[in-house]
C-alpha cells in the first residue's frame, strides 16, 4: 500500500514538471494560450473551443491548420495572418478574420506591443486543436 502511494506520488511529481516543461517553452516562445470553455455541440461529433492567445511583439506562430473552422477575433495589439493560398492580412483590435477547416496558416504579432486574440473554434471532437504543417 506504501509502496502505491509512493509511485503515485513520484508519477504525479514527473507529470507536473513535463506540464511545467510545456508552459515554460510556450512562455519562452513568446505566446501564451489560455484555454477558457470546450464544449459539445448539437453538431454530432464537434466540440466548441474558445482559447486566449497572448502574443509578444515580433513572434509568429507556427505554420499550422485546425481540425475545424477557426474564428480569431483581436482583443488587442496588431495580428498579421498569413493563410495559405492568400495575401497577408493586418487586423487591429476590434477586427476578426474566419479561417476554414485545415487551412495552414501563420499569426504574427506586427505591433510594437503584446497582441491578444480571442480564437473561437468549431472542431471534431477530441482531435488535437492544433495541427503542424511543414
Amino acid at each position: 500500500m506504501k509502496t502505491t502511494r509512493i509511485i503515485a506520488a513520484a508519477l504525479l511529481i514527473a507529470g507536473s514538471m513535463t506540464t511545467l516543461r510545456m508552459a515554460e517553452a510556450q512562455q519562452m516562445q513568446g505566446i501564451q494560450r489560455t484555454d477558457l470553455i470546450k464544449n459539445e455541440i448539437s453538431v454530432p461529433g464537434h466540440e466548441a473551443v474558445q482559447v486566449r492567445v497572448d502574443i509578444e511583439p515580433g513572434t509568429a506562430s507556427i505554420k499550422h491548420s485546425h481540425p475545424g473552422e477557426e474564428i480569431a477575433y483581436v482583443l488587442e495589439g496588431s495580428l498579421e495572418y498569413q493563410l495559405e493560398g492568400r495575401d497577408p492580412v493586418t487586423l487591429q483590435a476590434g477586427q476578426a478574420l474566419f479561417i476554414p477547416a485545415g487551412v495552414a496558416h501563420v499569426a504574427k504579432n506586427v505591433g510594437a506591443a503584446k497582441a491578444s486574440e480571442l480564437a473561437t473554434y468549431i472542431v471534431t471532437k477530441d482531435a488535437p486543436l492544433l495541427v503542424p504543417v511543414k
